[in-house]
């Protein structure tokens, strides 16, 4: 699935979330929203902007600092028929909701016989940058993936954050929707009129012949960017963009895998038990059961410790369009000697602090 052709409309990511939320709150007066920070000044980056006053603050509010029990109230309101959407500015801590969210709101429709449903949207930002440090950094997105009854969306586009948004809310299922703080500021094509995007479709962001890159969250645009640097090598890369972790899309990535012959995952997490080892298991498991020649296949991910909150540490932390880059590289040519000539990306740069 590729990007719809469109005029010129352009939105930041921050602004299509936001348009999502107001056009559905307006057609649909069982949409509400609350969370820390969704009507100070500061608006979750600009995601929240105006709604409060648009809509009143019986429709969109502030909590208490207690996840636990505000995913319990969301959860509640989904159950009395209302379409919740809670906020959770950091995803480190929907660690401390991951009961009301893995036994209750997962699990409800499957003990109830189906008799419930549960339209929940649980937002969720991953922080990054200097100053996020251990535990505003985290991304957590494979441990939901690990539980059935979740849907797990995590766009990259500012096209996809609004068109997964809407479909999120329109879903009579809980849903993870999970947002990078550096996708924020990033623009892109964004249509005026309300629009749904289908879960569990990737999309090929680039057409290439040699290696097949999936990028997940903020890894999409530093792959995108790490294929233009291996254009230098004369190494012609297909970038995907899952868009949903669950649903997954396995069927778009195994055609370009069997095209290319290489597949290279640049995981926005921890690569341990992460999204990027289930895609290669599934690849594995695809290629042995056709008894075919397996591809050449690596991940990328955080380094193995924490987050470091300097700068300096924190730039060998993270995946970059260089280190993408080299991997490819690596992954086609083995050992011979070739190095990405990469700056750092410009949201990085231009980044002025976590708040």
């Amino acid at each position: 699935m590729s990007l719809p052709s469109m005029k010129e409309r352009i939105l930041t990511y921050a602004e299509a979330i936001r348009e999502a939320q107001e056009q559905e709150m307006a057609r649909d007066s069982s949409v509400f929203m609350f969370g820390m920070g969704v009507d100070d000044h500061i608006a979750m980056w600009g995601t929240t902007a105006g709604l409060q006053k648009r809509f009143g603050a019986s429709r969109i509010f502030d909590t208490p600092l207690s996840e636990d029990a505000m995913t319990g109230v969301a959860i509640g309101a989904a159950l009395a028929g209302l379409r919740p959407i809670h906020a959770h500015i950091r995803m480190d801590f929907l660690l401390l909701a991951m009961n009301q969210i893995v036994n209750i709101a997962a699990k409800a429709r499957y003990m109830y016989g189906g008799s419930v449903n549960i339209p929940a949207v649980f937002r969720s930002v991953i922080g990054r940058s200097w100053g996020q440090g251990a535990q505003h950094s985290q991304a957590l997105y494979s441990f939901f993936m690990h539980v059935p009854g979740l849907k797990v969306v995590i766009p990259s586009t500012p096209y996809d954050a609004k068109g997964t948004l809407i479909q999120s809310i329109r879903d009579n299922n809980p849903v993870v929707f999970i947002e990078h703080r550096m996708l924020h500021t990033m623009k892109g094509h964004v249509p005026a009129k309300p629009y749904t995007v289908p879960f569990g479709r990737a999309r090929v962001l680039k057409q290439g012949s040699d290696v097949t890159i999936v990028g997940i969250s903020y890894m999409v645009p530093e792959s995108l960017r790490a294929a233009h640097l291996l254009e230098d090598a004369g190494i012609r890369v297909e970038v995907i963009d899952p868009v949903t972790l669950a649903p997954l899309d396995m069927d778009t990535i195994l055609r370009s895998v069997k095209k290319t012959k290489h597949l290279l995952i640049a995981d926005n997490a921890w690569p341990t038990c992460g999204a990027g080892a289930e895609i290669i298991a599934r690849i594995v498991e695809y290629f042995q059961k056709e008894k075919l020649a397996l591809p050449k296949l690596e991940r990328l991910g955080f380094a193995a410790t924490t987050c470091p909150p300097s700068r300096p540490l924190e730039d060998r932390f993270y995946p970059n369009p260089r280190t993408i880059a080299e991997a490819a590289h690596r992954l086609l040519h083995g050992r011979r000697p070739w190095t990405a000539k990469g700056e750092i990306s410009k949201e990085i740069a231009e980044f002025r602090g976590p708040f």
